[in-house]
Formats: C-alpha cells, sequence, structure tokens
C-alpha cells in the first residue's frame, strides 16, 4: 500500500516477526517512525536500506509491518481513509478527515490517537494554522505485509484482518464514483472502469508481470504535485494478482 512522499520511516522504529513483502497500493495500504513511547511496528533488520536502496517506508522500499498489534490497528476501513487522506492530502486535522472517514471529530481523533501508537501518524504542529489547531501527518509513503506459510497464527489473522479492511476499504472508493459516475465527463467515463482479464504464467513469471506492473504506475505516481501535468486528476489502480487454478494441479 502506498501513499505520498512522508517523512520515511527509519530501520531503528522496526519491530519483531518475519513477513514476506505482500501488497502496496496508495493511502491504503503504513506503519512507520514511531512516535516516543510508540510500539514498534514492523520487524528490526526488514525493510532497512540498503546501498543505493530507498529508505524503509518509501513507495520504492515498502516497510514490513510484522507485529499483529500494529496490523490489528491498521485494519479498520475508517483508519485506512484517515491514513489515505493524510498521506495524500495532509496534514489535517480530526475535523478535516472527518469526512473522509464519514465520521465525526471526536471519532476521527479517537483513531488518530490509535494509528499514532503505533507510529502510522504523528502531530505536525509547524503545520498548525493557529494554537487552537491540532494537525496530524502520515509518517510513512508505503508498508508491506506478508502471509508466509510459517508466520504465526496471530500474526496470519492479523493480516487477514487487515486485507478484509483494505478490501473494503476498495468497494467504498468503487461505491463512490459509481454513485457520481454519470457527473464525470465522457471522456474519463470511457478512460476508467473495471478491466478483467487472465494470465497463463509460470510461478516464476507471476513475479515479473507484478514487477513491470509496479514500475508501471510508479511512472505516473506523481506524488510531488509539480510533476504533475495540467489536467491530472487522482485515479484509484488496483490490481488483483489470483491463483486461479486447484492447488492439487501445481
Amino acid at each position: 500500500m502506498s501513499f505520498i512522499d512522508e517523512e520515511p520511516a527509519r530501520p531503528e522504529d522496526a519491530g519483531t516477526e518475519a513477513a514476506r513483502p505482500e501488497a502496496t497500493g496508495p493511502g491504503v495500504t503504513g506503519a512507520g517512525q514511531a512516535e516516543p513511547g510508540a510500539a514498534p511496528a514492523g520487524q528490526a533488520g526488514a525493510g532497512q536500506a540498503g546501498a543505493g536502496q530507498a529508505e524503509p517506508g518509501t513507495a520504492e522500499n515498502p516497510l514490513q509491518i510484522t507485529d499483529p498489534r500494529a496490523m490489528r490497528a491498521l485494519a479498520h476501513p475508517a483508519r485506512i481513509a484517515i491514513l489515505q487522506h493524510l498521506v495524500l492530502d495532509g496534514p489535517a486535522t480530526a475535523t478535516e478527515c472527518a469526512d473522509v472517514a464519514g465520521l465525526s471529530p471526536s471519532a476521527c481523533s479517537y483513531h488518530l490517537r490509535a494509528l499514532a501508537r503505533y507510529g502510522f501518524v504523528g502531530e505536525d504542529p509547524a503545520s498548525a494554522a493557529d494554537g487552537r489547531h491540532r494537525p496530524w501527518r502520515a509518517r510513512v509513503v508505503a508498508i508491506s505485509v506478508g502471509q508466509d506459510a510459517d508466520q504465526p497464527d496471530a500474526l496470519r489473522a492479523a493480516g487477514r484482518l487487515f486485507e478484509q479492511s483494505v478490501r473494503t476499504r476498495i468497494e467504498e472508493v468503487r461505491a463512490q464514483y459509481l454513485d457520481r459516475e454519470w457527473e464525470y465527463s465522457p471522456q474519463w467515463r470511457a478512460a476508467g472502469g473495471l478491466r478483467q482479464d487472465v494470465l497463463h504464467v509460470t510461478a516464476d513469471e507471476l513475479p515479473t508481470v507484478r514487477a513491470e506492473l509496479q514500475a508501471l504506475f510508479a511512472r505516473y505516481r506523481r506524488l510531488d504535485r509539480a510533476d504533475r501535468p495540467a489536467g491530472a486528476q487522482r485515479v484509484h489502480a488496483v490490481v488483483d494478482l489470483l491463483p486461479w487454478f486447484d492447488p492439487a494441479d501445481e
């Protein structure tokens, strides 16, 4: 799950168990630099930057979340929506996040504190308009979760809950578009929409397909507003690469 160019996470902020990088995507999908006293969100050593590698938490090097507590803290569609908003449009106050999440400002404050407990977000006094405002900002751009067969049961269960919340959020974004589809211009309606296909690949080829798609998306991500051409608008992109065969046939 990717976000925007916010402050990257540091390797020393990582946490406990190992996980295989699984999925990345805008705005949902981030554990990152922990607040003082916050619980760790990732794994010590996981996602660290090597020579010439981007810092953990960037779109190029998503930070792995391997702490089931951190994963459960994020596994809520409203929190994912809030984090997406902070990454893409933040910093923002709880009141400004309320419209995005469909909650009251007090409920958003609760969710922001829960996200901050695990280092996903942090307060940003520097962006406050005055002393009465309490803006928050996302701490990372991208995260990664895994589903290794040898994962502890608690981590596997938390990962499944997180995945369900991400899919719920995806459906919310799709429903919002469909509710207003005919308000968009014919050009945007023709360009967007659901596309389905089927691939016949080997287990070695599928990671190559995924990497090529990620590289294509990266060219058009344009997280820096200065990189966007005139007329550029935000588009929600989702790719599912799911084995569609009986495991016994492997």
